[in-house]
């Protein structure tokens, strides 16, 4: 008698959304030929994500047939028009349908027996007229509002998506939610239609709307759990940031990079890592952007690229500023070495300025960037918006191999950590710290490599000066302790007997 065996386990084919990194948490796609419900608040975005889920295959050459129970088709092809979605001229090319089930005016509530036979004839007819094998229909609450027995209505919707699926059709349902993290939709649909639950939510934090995605449930295949930042792009509809998703897979370069100032080269054995990620650290006024500046004149007379963000000073400011330094910007945005791109913090909530900021590494490809400061965005988002920001720029500097400088604004003038120091060190390759230090009346400034990763460094407390020429190190302070702590002594040096400790 032969022992029984276990069938191998046949993974469920999936159909790319085509939309913007959706698909990596859902590894690879919405399971093909099944429904998916999504659900969210009013103003989450479902119906631009259902819509998105039929553009991004039109423009691949695909089809697809959209049922409107809310808006007119000619507003809804005004509003996705937006997003650059011609749908009228698709319409006319017979690659996009609609089926108009919108409020009539004349229209009166229907009463008795109700079916959806009529609108499945009419959805069956425009995907075979098409050849579609997308289907969104936006929203069923339309639906349950306009017309009576649920219970009823509930099983005339599973007949219409077990319909589309026999037809190999993949079927987007969009339903509305009351509460962000209430019950999965209003009317208790899911358990009767979908096959997958995706949940887009708006909620308020700190006074500031962060949107999400979340999948609550693939049936039969895998996906990414827990919460995802997304925007909606008015040039690319939804975009997915999947920032906890990500892998460690990118490589780790050993080429060394010069940081453009004398001496720090030799503190750092030899430079940063060309794919090394630098938290600069300062209290205002200690040099910051002068470090800054050094860094990005020694990229240029290496034959780097560098993108500068900057959140605190405009274009001019930093031009006129480094022109103090001997360091003309002007003359390396005209050869190609630089670009600038100053933009006010509080234009836009975070998740949009790192994908911004993708978009412009992306096309600008540097060598190196830089991001002054983290603290001018650190104030327009939550604890968790801004973390979710510095993974997602971290990882994204790294995966190209890309030299990234970020600024920060230390709290306390003497010393002490901010808060960005300590939520985003451990996700920093080398941290640079720059101190006041009072001594005997004079205020000197001190710089220190506080951590490099992969490599020996120097430990010591250096004094700096600045002038003219911008940033020179001097010696160590060998006689001053207590300067990372800001509670500053000063000892006796070993050869000289006459001061005590005080």
């Amino acid at each position: 008698m032969s022992g029984s065996t276990t069938a191998p386990r046949t993974p469920l084919p999936k159909l790319p959304t085509g939309i913007e990194d959706f698909d990596v948490i859902a590894q690879g796609g919405f399971p093909q030929g099944r429904t998916t419900l999504i659900g969210g608040t009013a103003g989450s975005g479902k119906t631009i994500f259902a819509a998105q889920f039929l553009a991004s295959a039109v423009e691949q050459g695909e089809t697809g047939v959209f049922v409107t129970f809310e808006e007119s088709p000619h507003e809804l092809m005004l509003n996705l028009a937006a997003f650059g979605w011609d749908v009228e001229a698709w319409q006319r090319e017979g690659k996009w349908a609609f089926v108009d089930g919108s409020p009539d005016e004349e229209a009166t509530e229907v009463v008795g027996d109700f079916d959806l036979g009529a609108l499945l004839a009419r959805v069956t007819r425009a995907v075979r007229e098409t050849g579609a094998r997308r289907v969104s229909i936006d929203s069923v609450n339309a639906l349950f509002s306009r017309l009576p027995a649920p219970e009823r209505l509930r099983a005339e919707l599973y007949r219409v998506t077990r319909t589309l699926r026999d037809m190999g059709v993949t079927t987007l349902i969009t339903s509305e939610r009351t509460d962000d993290y209430g019950e999965v939709s209003r009317y208790g649909i899911e358990e009767f239609v979908a096959d997958n639950v995706v949940l887009l939510r708006n909620t308020l934090q700190d006074e500031r709307r962060r949107r999400t995605v979340e999948i609550l449930k693939f049936r039969g295949t895998d996906h990414q759990r827990g919460e995802f930042p997304f925007t909606i792009a008015s040039e690319r509809g939804v975009v997915v940031l999947p920032l906890s998703a990500m892998e460690l897979t990118q490589r780790s370069s050993t080429e060394r990079i010069s940081s453009g100032v004398e001496g720090l080269d030799e503190m750092l054995g030899g430079g940063y890592f060309r794919d090394s990620v630098i938290l600069l650290s300062g209290a205002t006024g200690a040099g910051k952007t002068l470090t800054v500046t050094h860094f990005i004149d020694g990229g240029h007379k290496a034959g780097d690229r560098t993108l500068l963000f900057a959140f605190e000073e405009s274009r001019e400011q930093l031009i006129r500023n480094a022109k103090g330094w001997g360091v003309d910007f002007e003359a390396m945005e005209s050869k190609g070495s630089l670009k600038i791109i100053p933009v006010y913090p509080h234009a836009m909530p975070i998740e949009d300025h790192l994908l911004r900021m993708r978009w412009a590494i992306d096309e600008f490809r540097p060598n190196r960037v830089v991001v002054d400061s983290l603290s001018a965005l650190e104030r327009i988002s939550s604890l968790r918006s801004f973390r979710e920001f510095i993974l997602g720029l971290t990882s994204m500097l790294k995966h190209r191999e890309t030299a990234g400088m970020l600024t920060s604004t230390s709290t306390s003038i003497s010393g002490g950590h901010s808060v960005t120091e300590k939520h985003i060190s451990t996700l920093t390759d080398t941290i640079i710290l720059l101190r006041y230090v009072e001594s005997y009346g004079e205020l000197k400034r001190a710089l220190l490599v506080l951590k490099m990763r992969g490599s020996p460094h120097d430990g010591s407390i250096r004094e700096y000066t600045i002038d003219g020429t911008g940033m020179h190190l001097g010696d160590r302070f060998s006689t001053t302790g207590g300067i990372l702590s800001g509670n500053v002594t000063h000892h006796a040096d070993d050869d000289d007997g006459e001061h005590g400790a005080e």
